[in-house]
Protein backbone atom coordinates (compact mmCIF):
# COMPACT_ATOMS: atom_id res chain seq x y z
CA UNK A 1 0.00 0.00 0.00
CA UNK A 2 2.74 2.63 1.06
CA UNK A 3 4.53 1.44 -2.33
CA UNK A 4 1.18 2.53 -4.59
CA UNK A 5 0.83 6.09 -2.36
CA UNK A 6 4.57 6.56 -3.34
CA UNK A 7 3.48 5.73 -7.00
CA UNK A 8 0.42 8.05 -7.06
CA UNK A 9 2.66 11.24 -5.26
CA UNK A 10 5.21 10.83 -7.92
CA UNK A 11 3.08 10.49 -10.75
CA UNK A 12 0.88 13.89 -9.13
CA UNK A 13 4.44 15.72 -8.81
CA UNK A 14 5.53 14.79 -12.40
CA UNK A 15 1.78 15.93 -13.67
CA UNK A 16 2.53 19.03 -11.85
CA UNK A 17 6.06 19.43 -13.04
CA UNK A 18 4.68 18.69 -16.55
CA UNK A 19 1.51 21.08 -16.33
CA UNK A 20 3.80 23.73 -14.94
CA UNK A 21 6.88 23.78 -17.85
CA UNK A 22 3.88 24.06 -20.28
CA UNK A 23 2.55 27.26 -18.73
CA UNK A 24 5.98 28.45 -18.53
CA UNK A 25 6.45 28.04 -22.46
CA UNK A 26 3.01 29.44 -23.18
CA UNK A 27 3.51 32.53 -21.11
CA UNK A 28 6.91 32.48 -21.89
CA UNK A 29 5.93 32.89 -25.80
CA UNK A 30 2.81 35.21 -24.92
CA UNK A 31 5.69 37.33 -23.60
CA UNK A 32 7.43 37.18 -26.39
CA UNK A 33 4.83 37.62 -28.75
CA UNK A 34 3.78 41.13 -26.74
CA UNK A 35 7.19 42.72 -27.03
CA UNK A 36 7.42 41.74 -30.80
CA UNK A 37 3.93 43.59 -31.08
CA UNK A 38 4.75 46.86 -28.90
CA UNK A 39 8.37 47.05 -30.84
CA UNK A 40 6.15 47.18 -33.77
CA UNK A 41 4.27 49.07 -32.63
CA UNK A 42 7.05 52.08 -31.72
CA UNK A 43 8.49 51.61 -35.08
CA UNK A 44 4.60 52.48 -36.93
CA UNK A 45 4.09 55.62 -34.92
CA UNK A 46 7.79 56.61 -35.09
CA UNK A 47 7.12 56.71 -39.29
CA UNK A 48 3.82 58.17 -38.89
CA UNK A 49 5.74 61.08 -36.82
CA UNK A 50 8.27 61.18 -39.63
CA UNK A 51 5.46 61.50 -42.66
CA UNK A 52 3.16 63.73 -40.73
CA UNK A 53 6.69 66.07 -40.58
CA UNK A 54 7.24 66.11 -44.27
CA UNK A 55 3.37 66.68 -44.68
CA UNK A 56 3.37 69.98 -43.11
CA UNK A 57 6.78 70.61 -44.10
CA UNK A 58 5.44 70.70 -48.10
CA UNK A 59 2.38 72.22 -46.70
CA UNK A 60 4.55 75.41 -45.58
CA UNK A 61 3.71 74.77 -42.20
CA UNK A 62 6.24 74.77 -39.16
CA UNK A 63 7.43 71.75 -37.67
CA UNK A 64 6.05 70.39 -34.77
CA UNK A 65 8.06 70.48 -31.41
CA UNK A 66 9.57 67.40 -30.38
CA UNK A 67 8.77 66.08 -27.22
CA UNK A 68 12.09 63.63 -27.40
Amino acid sequence: MAESNWNAAQDLTDFMETTMQKLQKRFQDMSDQLVSRMDEMGTRIDDLEKNVADLMKQAGMEEPQSSK
